[in-house]
């Protein structure tokens, strides 16, 4: 898949971050920076997650993945219990407002090469759009384009 591809695809696409937050849900897994790695592991685990904010005083101060795990404790040979969450996280967090274009977060999720977007509002996390939920806009999106041009063509001929 091309650059091109995202661009084209992206600059069609409808919707703010806020649009994505209303169709799922403002849940965030999270978990403090002072928290072991073995913790965050274990709570990716708990909620099915990939990815966990890390919260300090209610703001978003980095992110927490399975691939931070592999890279820079399994790789390394550190313990996971013994290092802290604070250790490894990914730092800054890539933020979005919720008045965002998926436009924009498309490109931000491409550009920056993240998964995770933190939905901030006044300084505190109010949702999390990942680049699944964006990938399921465009299909959906692309869905109802399809739908009103089978209908254009094959419904009666007006005359």
């Amino acid at each position: 898949m091309t650059r091109e591809y995202h661009a084209s695809a992206a600059a069609k696409l409808a919707g703010t971050a806020r649009t994505i937050l209303d169709e799922k849900g403002s849940t965030i897994f999270s978990i403090n920076a002072s928290a072991s790695v073995y913790e965050a592991v274990a709570k990716m685990d708990e909620c099915r997650v990939g990815a966990l904010f890390v919260i300090e005083g209610g703001a978003p101060v980095g992110v927490i993945s399975e691939r931070d795990y592999a890279r820079k404790v399994i790789l390394q040979g550190r313990a996971s219990k013994e290092t802290k969450v604070a250790e490894i996280m990914s730092s800054p967090v890539i933020s979005v407002e919720p008045s965002t274009p998926l436009t924009e977060c498309m490109q931000l999720v491409t550009v920056r090469r993240v998964r995770h977007l933190a939905v901030v509002e006044s300084g505190r996390i109010v949702g999390v759009v990942s680049i699944g939920d964006i990938v399921r806009a465009i299909i959906a999106q692309q869905a109802q384009t399809i739908e009103h041009l089978d209908a254009m063509f094959t419904g009666p001929y007006p005359g």
